[in-house]
């Protein structure tokens, strides 16, 4: 039976899309100001005050002194290996972890993740870390930005809790057939929990490509800095040298392109998650409450 809808339901639905449209709006339009901004006149930009519904012109000099930058190059590189690196051990790494803590015939499991999550509320602090990562002789070290963070707390629940979800039936018909844990693992439990799966790549992932505080702290050497660092300096510390080096500019020109560039390296770093998001959106939703569902 289809219920006709009344004057206060036409009203709910209208509030709705108003508010989401207006969500929307405000989301969207710091991203759409500084891609604006980016590809704008520099002489017209740095007169601009207030909102930008257009770009003031068209250049694409911003994204040229930045990618002549050699700090934004070897920053850009460091990312992608820590994130393409780091996000596969880290999705291997916890698949195993959730593996092991979903089997229902292994004992202490209960024991040992209540430990992991204890983790989650209490650590030691960013001190004994810091010397912890000294006296292992990780400091200033690649490996440091593989490792750091390799298994997050909450994706190994997410994880566990997919896996559990997964008859038993299934590994004990592979075990009739010769199947060891590496085979029931890789070619049965991870094919069904693909959407999880992808959801672990997009977390750790953007995690792993927004990461700088660490680095920050335990990285001195600026060859093995990541892109987010880099940035840091550029946006935030405002530091000259580091924003225009390759640049080659005269004094008049200098302050004329450094709002430019700022907004075409915040571009050049939001990029590449925006490209991968549609890939992976499918699965996010699926993915997340699979492995919600029993906590």
């Amino acid at each position: 039976m289809i219920r006709k809808k009344r004057f206060i339901d036409y009203a709910f639905d209208s509030f709705n899309y108003v508010f989401l449209t207006v969500l929307a709006i405000t989301c969207l339009y710091p991203l759409v100001f500084v891609l604006f901004a980016s590809v704008s006149e520099p002489t017209q930009l740095i007169q601009q005050q207030g909102v930008l519904l257009r770009p003031l012109g068209f250049t694409l000099e911003g994204y040229k002194l930045a990618f002549k930058n050699p700090n934004i190059l070897i920053g850009y590189g460091n990312t992608l290996l820590y994130v393409i690196v780091g996000t596969s051990a880290s999705v291997f790494f916890t698949a195993l972890a959730g593996y092991v803590f979903s089997r229902k015939r292994l004992k202490y499991t209960k024991f040992f993740m209540y430990g992991i999550v204890f983790t989650m509320f209490f650590n030691g602090g960013l001190i004994p870390f810091f010397l912890l990562m000294k006296n292992i002789g990780l400091y200033d070290k690649r490996l440091l930005m593989i490792l750091n963070g390799m298994i997050w707390t909450w994706n190994l629940i997410i994880m566990k809790t997919s896996f559990g979800q997964i008859p038993d039936s299934l590994e004990e018909s592979a075990r009739v057939d010769g199947a060891n844990d590496w085979t029931i693992l890789f070619k049965i439990i991870l094919p069904l929990s693909k959407p999880v799966v992808a959801v672990m790549v997009l977390f750790y992932s953007v995690g792993r490509w927004n990461e700088w505080f660490m680095s920050m702290i335990l990285l001195k050497d600026r060859a093995k800095f990541p892109l987010q660092l880099i940035l840091r300096e550029i946006l935030i510390v405002n530091d000259k040298n580091t924003m225009l080096a390759g640049a080659n500019l005269s004094a008049e020109s200098t302050d004329m392109y450094r709002q430019l560039l700022q907004y075409s390296t915040i571009i050049i770093a939001t990029l590449p998650i925006l490209f991968i998001y549609p890939f992976i959106q499918k699965h996010f939703v699926k993915g997340v409450m699979i492995g919600s569902i029993k906590g």
